[in-house]
């Protein structure tokens, strides 16, 4: 195996220049300008990773391990501009307005979800299973559309939400497309369990992933959801693929014939959008470079 043994977990962070000042100056001012766009973009991530729980000066502080001064005047900017809000006392934060502007605009513009929807939207109604679609960024597969089953109603994964690509049958598609490559740099030092079924040993998860480079797609045996089984197929428009396609289902309704019939489906459509997609070798689509 030739796996990159990079980390593609973390922010890179790069350098910004200001026209007309010397050389010294350009470099005290990009430093300080990445900083605070690199603390400001991990301030909103840290907010948004925590869906409804609200977050205080102190956690922020800490977590983004910053002086309380400095995410105190960031934070009241952002409130500022809607991109943060705060409660009735003023001293919790959660996300604000804004980013929901962004966030909507990355789907509505994106170039794959609109060929990608109605065919998971035909087969989670020839199946009647929930059906996901789902984009690589880092170590973690983002949901960019779901079409829930009828007859299971928790809800499975909201767009917007990220999971670790080892656990999920959409990450491990495509972390199998990548084990001559840079599989490594969407794989976490430390593989924490979700649950007991978790592969947590990095041998282990190349042996899983090499098993799914082999018959074309990858199993979620139960590792996010105890009971729930899924089958992730990479989507190869872009090289290397950062998309996938799943199916996840009860454990209880699967049998044999069942798999069969899933996994037929699940090829056909991933055909289907293939031709459909405009193809990007060069893989331009892949979310936050090497990661």
């Amino acid at each position: 195996m030739r796996a990159a043994l990079g980390s593609g977990c973390d922010h890179e962070r790069g350098a910004m220049t200001t026209p007309g000042a010397s050389d010294g100056d350009r470099q005290a001012t990009g430093v300080r300008g990445v900083k605070s766009a690199a603390r400001t973009v991990e301030l909103l991530e840290l907010l948004a990773s925590r869906q409804n729980r609200p977050a205080r000066l102190r956690e922020l502080s800490e977590a983004l391990g910053a002086p309380r001064s400095s995410v105190y005047a960031l934070i009241r900017t952002l409130a500022s501009l809607g991109w943060v809000r705060t409660d009735p006392s003023g001293t919790q934060y959660s996300i604000g307005i804004r980013a929901l502007l962004a966030g909507t605009t990355y789907l509505d513009t994106d170039p794959y979800l609109r060929i990608v929807q109605p065919h998971i939207n035909d087969l989670s109604t020839s199946l009647d299973e929930t059906i996901h679609f789902g984009r690589i960024d880092r170590c973690d597969i983002v949901y960019l559309a779901t079409k829930e089953s009828s007859q299971y109603l928790r809800p499975f994964s909201r767009v917007g939400r990220r999971l670790p690509a080892f656990s999920t049958s959409m990450g491990k598609s495509l972390l199998a497309e990548r084990l001559d490559t840079d599989v490594f740099a969407h794989v976490p030092a430390e593989l924490t369990a979700l649950t007991p079924r978790t592969i947590t040993e990095r041998d282990a998860l190349v042996d899983d992933l090499e098993l799914a480079a082999e018959r074309g797609y990858a199993i979620d045996n139960e590792e996010n959801y105890l009971g729930v089984r899924c089958f992730g197929f990479a989507l190869r428009y872009t090289s290397p693929a950062t998309d996938a396609i799943s199916c996840s289902v009860p454990v209880d309704r699967l049998s044999d014939e069942r798999v069969a019939e899933i996994i037929a489906a699940m090829e056909r459509t991933r055909l289907a959008i293939e031709r459909m997609a405009p193809v990007d070798l060069a893989g331009a689509s892949e979310q936050g470079g090497a990661g």
